[in-house]
């Protein structure tokens, strides 16, 4: 029989190998953002304290803009909400996940990220292994990849020069690495042709700066009417 100890740290080293790949992404990523927050005049204690309360790396780098633009709440909203849809399809596919590991779910939610998600969906996590320690130490892991490179960005950004421009795009290359990712672990690609094909249309019919959430809405209902067929056929693959 383990001890409470015992069982805490074998989900810890068992999570953290998992979380390698991500923290030289994240501490780049990080890095950049808060080098970014520097650049556009803000001390290191906004990186330091939005990387740790916020944890949305999207969100985090428009922030940067809006606090810069005119005060509008409404804005902010309406843009998180566009920006960080997609975890309405992360929390939904994590509900038979998460049961049973009390209260640790409440960390899971807010700190579920694009990688910690993929990593805790994914992972194949031995018997002897507590999951919901295993999950939680995979997202506190990245959480703080992302908190200590984003805080050390914001710190040290003032002693490098360089031109920042095109800093920005760093989080689009990343959701397209984290796309190819997962194109590459599915077997069967329905679900991901579905967002592409409805994606493209709602760009055709509502114009880019208006397409996400009708995209979003479409995907939730074509997954939502295939969902059985979907099951089905990923059961056979």
């Amino acid at each position: 029989m383990q001890s409470k100890g015992q069982v805490i740290k074998k989900a810890l080293r068992c999570a953290f190998p998992y979380t390698l790949p991500i923290f030289a992404g994240f501490w780049f990523l990080g890095l950049t953002y808060g080098i970014y927050m520097n650049v556009s005049g803000f001390h290191f204690l906004y990186p330091m304290l939005m990387s740790l309360l916020i944890f949305a790396g999207s969100i985090e780098f428009v922030t940067v803009n809006m606090l810069l633009g005119a005060f509008d709440p409404v804005q902010a909203l309406l843009m998180t909400i566009m920006i960080n849809a997609r975890h309405l399809f992360y929390g939904i596919s994590m509900l038979d996940k998460w049961k049973g590991i009390g209260w640790k779910k409440f960390y899971l939610i807010f700190g579920m990220c694009d990688e910690s998600f993929s990593i805790n969906y994914t992972a194949k996590i031995p018997e002897d292994v507590d999951k919901g320690w295993f999950m939680f130490f995979v997202t506190l892991l990245n959480h703080m990849y992302w908190f200590t490179g984003a805080t050390l960005g914001g710190i040290f950004g003032s002693l490098i020069s360089f031109n920042t421009e095109g800093l920005d795009f760093v989080m689009t290359a990343m959701f397209v690495v984290i796309f190819l990712e997962q194109w590459m672990k599915e077997k069967d690609h329905t679900s991901a042709l579905l967002g592409i094909g409805l994606s493209a249309l709602c760009v055709v019919v509502f114009g880019p700066e208006n397409f996400l959430v009708p995209a979003m809405a479409a995907i939730v209902v074509m997954l939502t009417v295939l969902r059985k067929p979907l099951e089905r056929k990923g059961a056979a693959v």
